[in-house]
Parts: C-alpha cells; structure tokens; sequence
C-alpha cells in the first residue's frame, strides 16, 4: 500500500516558506527602521527602506533584500532626513506584519494537525 500525501501538507510547505521570505523581509526592514532611527541625529545621514512588494517578489526568486534611499522626505539642515515618526509608524507597521503572519502560519499548522490526527483515527 502505498502513502497517501495530504493535499494539505504539500500546501502548507509552499505557503509556509513563502511566509518564511516574508517574515525575513520583515526582519530587513525592522533593522534599516532601527538604523534609521539610531543614525537621526548624524549629520548627512539619509533614510534607507525597502520596496516592500519588489523586494518580497525578489525574494521568492532567491535574491537578498535591496535597500534604496528614501526620496521625498524633508531634509534638515545639517543635510539628515530622518523622520522619527515616519520610522515609528513603520514598526508598528512591521510589528503587525509580523503578528498577521505568525498566526497565519499557525492557523496552518492546526489545519495540518488536524488532518494528521483524522487521518490516523479513520
């Protein structure tokens, strides 16, 4: 007799490595965010980020994150454009990301658990 391989289990290894891509990308950006705000007061310092949708579809195709500077933000005089909110809008951004993805990833694990246990009780 042969195994039988829940449709389930073969979903949940491309859902779930596409998770794991986007929650490294998530953790790219939560350190340029850090950098960011720890280089606000340097002078000449200029906001770096990530093109969050280019840089995810990258990333299913085996490339590492690239960042870019952020054009458009206000310049101050000693030539930084840091934005301290900006960059604390975009943690709490990326901290619900990250929370949407780890229980997305959990509601499929349960939904492979559950296969599992029926599967061995039927």
């Amino acid at each position: 007799m042969g195994v039988r391989v829940l449709p389930s289990v073969c979903m949940l290894s491309g859902l779930a490595q596409n998770i794991e891509h986007y929650m490294d990308l998530l953790s790219a950006r939560q350190k340029l965010v850090a950098s960011n705000i720890a280089n606000a007061d340097t002078p000449g310092f200029k906001t770096r980020d990530l093109d969050f949708a280019s840089e995810f579809q990258n990333s299913l195709n085996g490339f590492e994150p690239q960042s870019a500077e952020v054009t458009g933000l206000k310049t101050k005089n000693d030539g930084n454009n840091v934005s301290v909110d900006r960059e604390s809008r975009l943690l709490a951004e990326n901290a619900l990301r990250f929370n949407l993805a780890t229980q997305l990833l959990r509601s499929q694990i349960r939904t492979i658990r559950t296969a599992i246990q029926e599967g061995r009780n039927g």
